[in-house]
């Protein structure tokens, strides 16, 4: 019988090329232990909504991995909202060459993202800010990332007005808040997300509201 890292891997190999996606078997091990990791702290921390391994193959694993052909060599990227490492991590674990910034307001879950860098090597790739976002000063970067953000469309100008000069959001979404995205920036890019019928990856230009 087929444990849940055997279904969780499968899940992996069998629609990665759906996202366009090619997973090396040292890639799929780390991914393996992550997977690993928030399974065993999500009972206290309600990181992910309960979902079958290979849901959360697909749908949180490979979704994230999403971002990878937006990202350059060596970018530097600000994850807003990290909660349990999504999206970010799952693109260190892969990509050795990204530097990312995760800021979490939850201290608790800002715990559990500690626990799951470690096995981010470099460990100098990475740093973690416990606070909300609005409360710090933004980061040097070129990307930032969103998407799991309690509040996401009341946050949203806020978030955009935060970016750094010139970096391009990434942001994860559904329908509405992919209207209201478009409506507020002047150029956005619209990628559906496979199998899936209405998320969205929104590529735009950061800048004040």
């Amino acid at each position: 019988m087929a444990t849940p890292i055997d279904v969780f891997r499968q899940a992996l190999e069998a629609h990665a090329p759906e996202f366009g996606i090619a997973l090396q078997p040292d890639r799929i091990e780390r991914l393996n232990d992550y997977y690993e990791l928030v399974m065993k702290w999500n009972p206290r921390l309600h990181l992910v909504a309960p979902c079958s391994p290979a849901e959360f193959a697909v749908r949180h694993v490979l979704e994230s991995l999403l971002l990878l052909k937006h990202l350059p060599a060596g970018a530097a990227v600000v994850d807003v909202g990290s909660g349990g490492g999504l999206p970010i991590i799952p693109c260190l674990l892969v990509r050795d060459d990204l530097r990312a910034t995760l800021i979490e307001s939850s201290t608790r879950k800002a715990v559990f993202l500690h626990e799951a860098l470690r096995a981010v090597r470099p460990p100098d790739r990475t740093q973690l800010i416990a606070a909300r976002f609005e409360d710090i000063e933004t980061p040097a970067a070129d990307f930032v990332t969103c998407r799991a953000l309690d509040r996401f469309t009341e946050m949203l100008p806020a978030l955009i007005d935060w970016a750094p000069r010139n970096s391009t959001l990434l942001f994860f979404t559904g329908e509405s808040i992919r209207n209201e995205v478009q409506t507020i920036l002047p150029s956005v890019s619209v990628e559906h997300i496979p199998r899936s019928e209405r998320r969205f990856l929104l590529i735009a230009r950061g800048g004040p509201v």
